[in-house]
């Protein structure tokens, strides 16, 4: 049978397992207040975060689109430069085969177009205003061929 001793030890047993379960509920209880806290500080040390984040994500973007535009300026100049020799190239090539065939270059082409301009204006200054005699006479005009 269970003694007055027997009785108190399972009462102590009993308590201090009562005790550690209300321990265990109030750490609990207080880890979900200190849980619910520390939720929202990470939540806010997050919302920060991104917002930094975004901020240096745009810098980048907008050093990254100034250089390409950098870039796309440089790239069309070389471009350009490129198109010029290749039409000087073509010009030299089609002076040459022109030159070959006995044709004037453009340089010629235009001395001689001064000229002819220079020698018609000579020649309207030179011409005198009443016709000679030969350009006035008049020629007989032929007479039709016969039938055959």
């Amino acid at each position: 049978m269970p003694t007055k001793d027997d009785d108190k030890s399972a009462d102590r047993v009993k308590d201090s397992a009562q005790q550690i379960w209300l321990a265990g509920l109030g750490a609990f209880a207080k880890m979900q207040q200190e849980g619910s806290k520390a939720f929202e500080a990470l939540v806010k040390d997050g919302a920060g975060m991104q917002k930094k984040t975004q901020q240096a994500a745009e810098e980048t973007l907008a050093q990254a689109q100034a250089r390409m535009a950098g870039l796309a300026s440089d790239i069309g100049t070389k471009a350009a430069g490129g198109w010029g020799k290749l039409e000087n190239i073509f010009e030299e090539r089609v002076a040459r085969a022109l030159e070959k065939l006995g044709l004037p270059s453009a340089a010629e082409w235009t001395a001689l177009q001064a000229r002819v301009a220079a020698l018609e204006a000579q020649l309207a200054q030179s011409e005198p205003s009443q016709p000679t005699d030969a350009a006035a006479t008049p020629r007989p005009a032929r007479k039709p061929a016969g039938p055959r």
